[in-house]
């Protein structure tokens, strides 16, 4: 069966035939509201590896404002360490023990006050005090990538 689209000119062609005089979707975004954000492929998008963990552990670094060591586990054979800045929302960080969370595992490892961090969970960041972990509705196994 050949791969017909309709078109608005109520002719049926075939995607190689389509009208190259049409709009596409990159060049409307420069007349949409949203055209001050940079624009992110999907192969660039596809980069990312996003999957679901599970917080184990938490704890506040020793000498540290904002900082909070956590031990994820995403599926993988030992948990990850993952730091974040985040103290100040949660001042009993406990409560995010056995969360399952969003997590970035294809970041760059890095060093933050003498830890590694390997990873970044993601949250709902929103003005003044609007933050939140980002949890499935229901639970799921934990490695499970998001797309």
């Amino acid at each position: 069966m050949d791969n017909i689209l309709p078109t608005t000119d109520g002719e049926n062609k075939k995607p190689e035939e389509q009208r190259s005089d049409l709009p596409t979707a990159q060049a409307g975004l420069k007349n949409s509201p949203r055209s001050d954000l940079e624009a992110v492929s999907i192969d660039d998008f596809s980069k990312l590896k996003i999957k679901i963990g599970k917080i184990l552990s938490v704890e506040k670094v020793p000498n540290a404002d904002k900082l909070i060591k956590f031990m994820v586990d995403i599926g993988e054979e030992t948990p990850r360490q993952i730091l974040s800045g985040i103290a100040m929302h949660y001042p009993d960080p406990s409560v995010l023990i056995g969360k399952q969370v969003p997590v970035l595992t294809n970041l760059a490892p890095r060093m933050i006050r003498g830890h590694e961090s390997q990873g970044m969970i993601l949250y709902a960041v929103g003005e003044g005090e609007y933050f939140t972990t980002v949890e499935p509705a229901k639970e799921i196994p934990v490695g499970t990538p998001l797309k």
